[in-house]
């Protein structure tokens, strides 16, 4: 398999509909991520995103297809040194170790391409195919903040991630 994460292309846009349009993938991130996710809404994203440089959110590709999306936004005041990262990937990828090198291969991005420190990730208690995913790249469980989301009219716990600069960096020697 060959895996990699590059900017999004405006070709992309059937494949990363096909991938994104799955209540599966909609139950295990924010409202914010369109259900249905139609071909307009894909069309949308990769606009957006055309314009952005450096590029923070980027598609995940299996064998030259679009099998999910990871991106990042730096957040604010004195939390500026911090980005978060989110991502998916489309169900028939499940469960293969596509993540796990998307993630890695993002967040050394992430440290080489902007000025951060550390790197968050905030996860729905019942995503555990995610937390996996982190602590396989070496994020550390940080907290369990109780109800503190509410998905499908439900309140959730979430687990925050996060990953240091020199934590990843020791890894990578």
């Amino acid at each position: 398999m060959d895996i990699s994460v590059r900017k999004w292309k405006s070709r992309d846009a059937e494949e990363l509909a096909t991938q994104a349009n799955n209540i599966k993938i909609y139950n295990n991130v924010r409202d914010l991520f369109p259900h249905p996710y139609t071909f307009e809404e894909a069309v949308k994203w990769i606009k957006y995103n055309s314009g952005i440089d450096p590029p923070e959110n980027m598609a995940v590709v299996v064998d030259d297809k679009v099998a999910g999306g990871i991106g990042t936004k730096r957040m604010e005041d004195v939390y500026r040194k911090t980005m978060e990262i989110g991502y998916f990937l489309g169900e028939s990828y499940w469960g293969k170790g596509i993540m796990t090198y998307a993630v890695r291969q993002f967040v050394g991005y992430m440290f080489k391409t902007f000025d951060i420190n550390r790197i968050v990730a905030p996860v729905f208690d019942f995503n555990i195919g995610s937390q996996r995913v982190l602590e396989k790249i070496g994020f550390r469980k940080e907290a369990v903040m109780i109800k503190s989301v509410i998905k499908n009219n439900i309140y959730r716990n979430e687990i925050i991630y996060a990953l240091l600069r020199e934590e990843f960096q020791s890894q990578m020697r």
